[in-house]
């Protein structure tokens, strides 16, 4: 009777047919298997911007039309030579901003002055291309520029002459992803936004087009070769 009664509690008791038909079945999101969707900014580019500047620049050959290829992080960090765990910090913090593992850089040769020794790390860059790259751009427009202190806009000087565009940024606290009470090291990078065009006016257009606050009282210099 005993025996009985524990197999009855086995089959319909904790762990038993009911437990199983309730517990035991996998839960799948529904969009589990659905691709990701496109990033915001990349079909307004498809939808809108594209079209513009192939009427502004008259471009009939869509191959033509300029468009944002990559877009470069880089942190040189010349305290990471006599203190390494300083870097350590540098490449997580990339990490949280970017979404993408960073690349230690080391040094390509020694300078005794400065204690550097070839092959030391030095610095961390991380490179972004398609959907991390336009999620990146929409979140440091929209986000990341507009807690940046006194901010009037960006110059429009920082061309190479080749259709890319440099700028610096101060901190990293601009980027509400760093947690500013667990910061150990207040440190600046260099951002570049290279484009498929090579002529900054064009470029110029892409990135204004985009959501980059340019100061529209400069005139971009132009590169003589």
């Amino acid at each position: 009777m005993a025996t009985k009664e524990k197999q009855g509690a086995s089959k319909g008791g904790k762990g038993g047919k009911g437990e199983k038909g309730s517990s035991m079945i996998p839960t799948v999101h529904k969009g589990d298997k659905l691709p990701a969707p496109t990033p915001r900014l990349r079909e307004y580019y498809v939808k809108t911007v594209r079209a513009k500047l192939a009427a502004q620049f008259g471009l009939t050959n869509v191959h033509e039309i300029p468009q944002l290829e990559k877009i470069v992080l880089n942190v040189g960090m010349g305290e990471a030579i006599k203190t390494p765990k300083v870097l350590d910090t540098v490449v997580d913090e990339l990490a949280v901003i970017s979404g993408q593992k960073p690349v230690r850089k080391k040094a390509k040769k020694s300078i005794a002055n400065f204690g550097l020794r070839q092959g030391q790390e030095v610095g961390a860059c991380v490179t972004l291309r398609g959907a991390r790259m336009w999620e990146f751009l929409d979140r440091f427009v929209s986000t990341a520029l507009p807690r940046v202190r006194d901010f009037r806009g960006l110059s429009t000087r920082s061309f190479d002459g080749r259709g890319n565009y440099s700028m610096g940024v101060k901190e990293q606290m601009i980027f509400p992803e760093i947690n500013y009470d667990q910061v150990e090291q207040i440190h600046g990078m260099d951002i570049t936004f290279v484009t498929t065009t090579t002529k900054d006016d064009q470029a110029l257009a892409l990135l204004r087009e985009l959501g980059m606050p340019f100061r529209g009282d400069e005139k971009p210099v132009v590169v003589k070769h």
